[in-house]
């Protein structure tokens, strides 16, 4: 039988390698990297595909590549992309997987960093999209008050409520925030953040798709 998410969500080894990198992170002052980002990048990963018409099953390896795409942070920050396609193919072999998923899984991991960003499959650029939207209050381990409570904390801190939204008829993909702009300003975003939607907006053109950011209704890109 194929390998689910479900069954992956609870794979204790998949969970600890999550642990271990968000605590890693967070001793360094990222913002969280745990359950809850992984459990997002999975949930829009695999909706982005769904929307766009791909089949059920490679929605399916959307979701996995998504919930397992920071498990290299357990080994180390620094190409954390390449490492955690390294796991991953180690731990979905171990688990049975059919060799072709188990590349399409890795190759969507391997490609994700912002540094090495590369939308070279559909997965691959549903993880990017997926992951450089992630941006929100929750993400946040530290409080304003805090020493190092940075322009990173307080971009991620404003950002009240986060959708990708997928417009067929206007061939749009969306990331629509809602920002407190008494945290932190627009230009804040963009100072911190234009990268990653450069990242999204070629992503979007794999699938022959445009790319555009709203900050609170707005259209910004």
């Amino acid at each position: 039988m194929p390998i689910t998410y479900k069954e992956i969500l609870h794979n204790e080894q998949i969970n600890a390698l999550i642990e271990a990198g968000n605590a890693a992170l967070q001793s360094m002052g990222f913002t969280e990297h745990g359950y809850s980002h992984a459990g997002m990048v999975a949930k829009w990963a695999g909706d982005l595909l769904v929307a766009l018409g791909y089949d059920e099953r490679t929605c399916e390896l959307a979701r996995i590549a998504g919930y397992m795409h920071d498990i290299g942070n357990s080994i180390n920050r620094h190409d954390h992309a390449l490492t955690g396609a390294t796991l991953a193919f180690s731990i979905l072999s171990s688990l049975g997987m059919e060799p072709a998923e188990v590349a399409t899984i890795i190759t969507a991991i391997g490609n994700h960093d912002e540094h090495a960003s590369n939308a070279v499959s559909p997965l691959a650029a549903a993880i990017i999209l997926a992951d450089k939207s992630d941006v929100r209050h929750s993400r946040v381990c530290c409080q304003p008050t805090d020493i190092s409570f940075d322009i990173h904390d307080r971009v991620n801190y404003a950002v009240v409520k986060s959708v990708l939204d997928v417009n067929k008829e206007d061939n749009l993909l969306s990331l629509r925030l809602t920002v407190d702009t008494a945290v932190c300003s627009v230009m804040d975003y963009f100072e911190i953040f234009l990268n990653r939607m450069l990242l999204c907006r070629d992503a979007a053109q794999f699938f022959k798709m445009r790319f555009a950011l709203f900050i609170n209704d707005t259209r910004m890109l």
